[in-house]
């Protein structure tokens, strides 16, 4: 009889050679081998769809076909991929492109920075403009904010065990509570003005506020526009620079193109990454008023700030803002995603506790934490890509790319619902069993 070879397991290669810092593929038991907009193939050839979106780098879809052909005429005509901060082509077009398409339609009005290229590279440029502008050296910030996971904007970032990674004291920022962190009753910009007030609070006159108007990691929390508009009244009263921390809502994903935009606020300073670089490719960008671009040359730079790559594809991506028709298209996705989830939530009432979200980045908030998790774990089994988030993990979020084809949608929604059935179905017949006695 033949002996049957021992099964190595899938992630064999990377459980013997990477860091064991990995985790989204603790979760995602697979090796991917292709993708096209929403779908991604494994080696095996099985089928996944994204509801992830590389964690919002990827709003315009895996291998976008537009973004695609500019990038490879561009290298088949040998432009230029790294250039540091000296002047090319492929930056001239992108900067042009970016004032016209998206700072002059909004009465925006900002110099463009290219910090290094991710999302905390962003943050640590808005934090160090901010101190020099300002001459201070505090920093307010939110409960369950997340920034980055540099020392800077981890110093921001709420989440315990995000905070303890950095094996040193994070300094430099006080915590105060988000929009509805003690539930809608209470207004918290009224503590927020008074401990500035009061010279008795113990909070030092911060250089800025930094803020996301959507907490993605923080489990979907949305501040309102009212809060928004108040902390920005706050700042102009005493002189605090305001920064949107937008690198994940921003591009977007709630839905307009910035996500401070329905409250009418215009912050001081906005940070984007992620999908400013249209294809998944690293990019970052710090908007500063023109008035506090007081940097001196070089005082803040990095060797990856000149991706001409990311600023070839960034161009093209911002092509979907030209007219209003991809916004639309945004807000009617958006609707089948709240509709169904509040639906699912109506289904369950007992194990869903509340969906929150916004635009195309929405969520299901479980009573029992864990749930999340495990609605996570059922839908990767049916072939969608699911993640959570919250300081307990106990929101599944869904956060497609926002050029989702509606079939696909429609499609990964059906098995998140056959996830959830699979989950609390028997629980929710026990429930109504029980009551029925």
């Amino acid at each position: 009889m033949k002996q049957t070879e021992k099964q190595v397991p899938v992630l064999h290669v990377f459980n013997q050679l990477e860091s064991e810092v990995r985790s989204y593929c603790r979760s995602f038991e697979a090796v991917f081998a292709k993708a096209n907009n929403a779908t991604l193939w494994d080696k095996e050839g099985k089928e996944y769809i994204d509801f992830f979106a590389g964690a919002g780098a990827l709003n315009y879809g895996h291998n976008n076909p537009r973004l695609r052909a500019k990038l490879v005429e561009y290298l088949m005509k040998d432009g230029v991929t790294h250039s540091l901060d000296m002047a090319t082509e492929a930056k001239e077009t992108f900067l042009t492109r970016f004032r016209s398409l998206i700072l002059e339609p909004r009465g925006l009005d900002y110099k463009v920075m290219f910090p290094g290229p991710t999302g905390t590279n962003a943050v640590e440029s808005a934090l160090k403009i901010a101190r020099k502008v300002t001459g201070r050296t505090n920093v307010i910030c939110f409960t369950n904010a997340f920034h980055g996971m540099s020392l800077g904007s981890l110093a921001a970032t709420g989440n315990s065990f995000k905070r303890k990674g950095a094996g040193v004291p994070l300094n430099g920022t006080t915590f105060l509570p988000y929009d509805n962190y003690f539930g809608s009753l209470i207004d918290t910009t009224i503590m927020l003005r008074k401990m500035l007030q009061d010279p008795g609070s113990g909070i030092d006159l911060p250089a800025a506020i930094i803020l996301e108007t959507l907490q993605g990691e923080g489990g979907l929390n949305e501040a309102s526009s009212k809060w928004l508009r108040q902390v920005e009244t706050i700042c102009r009263e005493h002189g605090i620079l305001l920064i949107v921390d937008d690198v994940q809502m921003g591009c977007g994903r709630t839905g307009s193109f910035f996500s401070f935009e329905e409250a009418g606020i215009k912050p001081d300073i906005v940070c984007l990454s992620k999908s400013i670089g249209g294809y998944g490719l690293p990019m970052a960008l710090t908007l500063i008023k023109p008035e506090y671009d007081v940097w001196n040359p070089g005082e803040h730079n990095g060797t990856f700030r000149g991706n001409n790559l990311g600023f070839v594809a960034a161009t093209e991506a911002l092509e979907y803002w030209r007219t209003t028709e991809f916004a639309r298209d945004i807000s009617s996705k958006s609707e089948a995603i709240a509709k169904f989830l509040h639906r699912m939530a109506a289904a369950y009432p007992k194990a869903i506790a509340e969906v929150r979200g916004k635009g195309m980045i929405q969520g299901l908030v479980f009573a029992e934490p864990s749930k999340a998790s495990a609605l996570s774990a059922a839908a990767f089994e049916r072939g969608v890509i699911l993640e959570t988030s919250g300081p307990k993990d106990e929101v599944a979020k869904l956060m497609p790319p926002l050029t989702i084809e509606a079939d696909v949608l429609a499609k990964g929604l059906d098995q998140i619902e056959a996830a959830i059935k699979s989950l609390l179905g028997a629980e929710d017949k026990t429930v109504r069993m029980k009551a029925s006695v």
